[in-house]
């Protein structure tokens, strides 16, 4: 009869649609765009807004992923290091202070992983650069705005987005991300990605100018103190992935090596200058602030240094996290520092865990980025470089954003560069490459 479907091709047109390129675009700037405006969403709405849309994207995602199971490896779908570090922090849960706080801080990273392994197999890494480059124009634009507004336009702080309207003093700012440091971590982010899409030519001239100048402006109205470290960390990081895409393959590995060993005394240069260097930026109080934090921490530490005191995520007022403030008469909702953080709640065992999660993402990103002809892949280990510095100020790369973009590297990583990659090949006997090494601008669809 015409004019009538059958359930079964109701069933194919709904799969063909989910598997299409268009959702798999739309999703990915969805999820990238509710994760950053995170904190904007909750403040204009609630956090059961976004707690929902978060849940609503989990929804979809399976369901893309469903219909496009035939092209996905079971094999390649997450990495074994993520797996064991989200199940450590599942486990302390049974020795934690409040178990339905645990319980809720790892599925809060769960969720965001989950949009990460979604965004990694129906994007290719041009896409994905792409259309955070895309979400970040759009939000550093809005933060621009929201600040002329509050502190030219009307002269006066924006209380509920923390905008305290500083712009025309020059900062610092906050944007719509909360606080200074969280807008020059992602001016940082967004510059990253906008060199990449110049160097690749995927957007007009005038726009890369435009986005350049924008993150630019936006990282020094912040008056971070650790979009320096930033820029200079990720600046040299810049300069010897290009030394060494450009060094003959044979004596790649030496100076990889090589730089590996520089980078080792740079480190304890660092740290034995490290009081030099913070003078020098300008971070003397801030500095403070976090050494009297992560001394207090260790001696939290001390008492339970394998298992930690149980995943938390963001602080809460129990023990001993309201100790903590208590003791240092502050109000701290994180340890200011990554690795102090993990330590802290989940110890020895869960540091170990996250180290070897992000060292090898980092490691496989670089190898692949000095190795591959494409400049497109130095994003993964340049994001990488970011949020790793990062983390010795801040707790970013834990919970929202900052987890995502940890997470999605490492996919990206691990798709490029994954020993169950080979394993994968063989057991299909193919010599096709894996899903990240797609051409670029592919949909990722067979035929």
């Amino acid at each position: 009869m015409t004019g009538i479907t059958a359930p079964g091709g109701r069933e194919r047109g709904l799969a063909a649609v989910l598997s299409s390129a268009a959702m798999a675009s739309a999703f990915t700037y969805a999820a990238l765009g509710a994760v950053f405006a995170g904190f904007a969403i909750e403040r204009m709405t609630s956090r059961i807004t976004y707690v929902t849309i978060i849940a609503g994207l989990c929804v979809v995602g399976a369901a893309i992923l469903s219909a496009r199971r035939r092209e996905i490896s079971v094999l390649r779908l997450v990495p074994t290091t993520l797996i064991v570090f989200l199940a450590w922090v599942l486990v302390s849960a049974t020795w934690s202070q409040d178990a339905a706080a645990t319980l809720t801080g790892w599925m809060a990273l769960v969720a965001l992983a989950f949009l990460a392994v979604v965004i990694s197999h129906v994007r290719d890494t041009l896409q994905t650069a792409r259309a955070l480059g895309d979400v970040m124009r759009v939000l550093l634009t809005v933060s621009l705005a929201v600040e002329v507004l509050s502190g030219i336009l009307l002269d006066m702080p924006i209380r509920f987005l923390g905008v305290q309207g500083n712009i025309a003093m020059l900062g610092p700012v906050q944007g719509i991300f909360g606080t200074r440091n969280s807008l020059g971590f992602i001016a940082v982010l967004a510059l990253i990605t906008f060199l990449i899409e110049y160097r690749t030519m995927s957007v007009r001239p005038g726009v890369s100018l435009y986005s350049a100048i924008l993150a630019g402006v936006l990282a020094m109205l912040s008056d971070s103190p650790t979009v320096l470290v930033l820029a200079v960390a990720v600046a040299a990081a810049t300069g010897a992935l290009a030394i060494v895409r450009h060094t003959p393959t044979a004596r790649r590995r030496t100076v990889q090596w090589l730089f590996g060993g520089a980078l080792v005394v740079g480190l304890a240069v660092a740290y034995g200058s490290r009081h030099t260097i913070i003078a020098w930026i300008g971070a003397a109080r801030d500095f403070s602030t976090r050494a009297d934090l992560w001394a207090q921490i260790v001696v939290f530490v001390r008492a339970r240094p394998i298992q930690g005191w149980g995943w938390s995520g963001g602080w809460s007022e129990d023990f001993p996290y309201g100790t903590l403030n208590y003791i240092l008469r502050e109000s701290h909702r994180s340890a200011l520092n990554s690795y102090f953080d993990v330590l802290l709640q989940v110890g020895w065992v869960g540091l170990i865990l996250f180290a070897v999660f992000a060292g090898l993402a980092f490691v496989r990103s670089w190898l692949v980025a000095s190795e591959r002809r494409s400049i497109v892949y130095a994003w993964t280990p340049l994001i990488l470089v970011a949020l790793l510095v990062d983390s010795v100020f801040e707790s970013f790369t834990l919970s929202g954003y900052g987890w995502l973009m940890l997470v999605l590297c490492a996919l990206r990583a691990g798709q490029a560069r994954s020993w169950r990659e080979r394993i994968d090949e063989a057991s299909q006997g193919t010599d096709l490459p894996p899903l990240g090494d797609l051409p670029q601008g592919s949909d990722r669809r067979p035929g």
